[in-house]
């Protein structure tokens, strides 16, 4: 049996595209369709295949292409495939592989019903003059096509909710892979960092809290600055972004020390995980991959309440769930937090590794 493996549009980094690596590592004979690739070198070239938009300046403002992806989709006239393994957070499941033979199924894993049209209060981006004007007119075009027949399969319960609330249908929920495996593979990652790494490491102070994601304003840095305010422990800030400016000026008024560790390599980020006192991630997501790495390097941590974290972190066995509401609650849940065992964590994160996921999907498409 021969399949496709289909994505939104690739980027180099984030979330969903560390998903679809992770199917273009199993079906390693499968092409591999997008809108537009950006992903410089991630994916093997000559699996890729774009649309026609790749071909337009629009592959540079999602905004601008948005009312034409669904019908992009659409096009899609590749033939002698027995299924379609889709990727899908905004239209990819819209894609119709024309002349498909009979029994051809199409199987689409959901990150999230397009957020800036179903959900735009969790997501800037539906604020925007193109997204307002067109999501009315794609909701009902994105039911429509979601009806069609195809399987679906959600990161979490979360999405699954919202795919219900969304499109009216089921999925099941197969959570996305992380590098547990990797991550615990290193006892002490101290021993994977440069020289200036180690020396940036030594420099920070002790039983910090760590937020590290990137900075951009949805995932709220700026609560794990209130947290450490709370708790009376420094604050490192990991990672990169256009928020820095915003997050350096509230480091200056900060009453207690706050450091920025910017653009860690993956030695660094698992060596913060594995030197903080607790891994804060005030962040609503769909699922959240980087508190289960935390966990799986050994971190408690500290996270929203509700949306997928609140499925992966164990309140008592992990680290805690809080609504970030008051500095009492924040220091009570970093006491929760720090008050689990390591090995309780390390062993919670494998029931989200990469060979749990393999496993999901093979038996999802029918692998033997």
């Amino acid at each position: 049996m021969s399949g496709v493996l289909v994505h939104e549009w690739l980027a180099q980094n984030g979330g969903s595209e560390n998903v679809f690596h992770a199917m273009s590592v199993l079906f390693p004979d499968a092409p591999l369709y997008c809108l537009w690739n950006d992903s410089t070198g991630r994916f093997p070239t000559e699996r890729i295949r774009e649309s026609w938009l790749a071909r337009t300046p629009l592959r540079r403002s999602k905004a601008a292409a948005l009312a034409l992806m669904p019908m992009t989709w659409r096009m899609v006239r590749d033939r002698g495939f027995d299924w379609a393994l889709i990727s899908s957070h905004a239209f990819a499941h819209h894609a119709r592989f024309r002349g498909a033979p009979r029994g051809f199924r199409r199987m689409v894993y959901v990150h999230t019903p397009a957020r800036y049209v179903w959900t735009p209060d969790l997501d800037a981006r539906g604020e925007g003059f193109i997204p307002k004007a067109v999501s009315h007119t794609l909701r009902p075009v994105d039911r429509r096509r979601a009806a069609e027949g195809a399987e679906f399969a959600a990161n979490s319960e979360y999405v699954r909710t919202r795919i219900r609330q969304a499109w009216n249908v089921d999925a099941r929920v197969i959570h996305p892979p992380v590098e547990v495996e990797r991550i615990q593979a290193v006892a002490d990652w101290t021993t994977e960092l440069t020289s200036a790494e180690q020396e940036l490491l030594d420099g920070l102070p002790t039983g910090f809290v760590l937020g590290a994601s990137r900075f951009i304003p949805y995932k709220q840095l700026d609560k794990v600055i209130e947290v450490g305010e709370a708790s009376g422990r420094p604050v490192v800030l990991a990672g990169h972004g256009p928020s820095e400016g915003v997050l350096r000026q509230r480091a200056r008024e900060a009453s207690v020390p706050v450091h920025f560790v910017l653009s860690p390599s993956n030695a660094l980020l698992f060596a913060l995980y594995q030197a903080t006192a607790v891994y804060v991630f005030p962040a609503v997501e769909d699922f959240g991959i980087m508190p289960v790495e935390a966990m799986a390097a050994g971190a408690p941590v500290l996270t929203r309440n509700f949306g997928g974290t609140a499925e992966s972190t164990v309140p008592g066995a992990t680290g805690a769930l809080v609504g970030f509401e008051s500095a009492a609650e924040m220091r009570e849940g970093v006491e929760l937090a720090m008050a689990t065992d390591p090995v309780d964590r390390c062993r919670h994160a494998t029931n989200f590794s990469v060979a749990r996921f393999n496993d999901k999907i093979s038996s999802w498409v029918g692998m033997p």
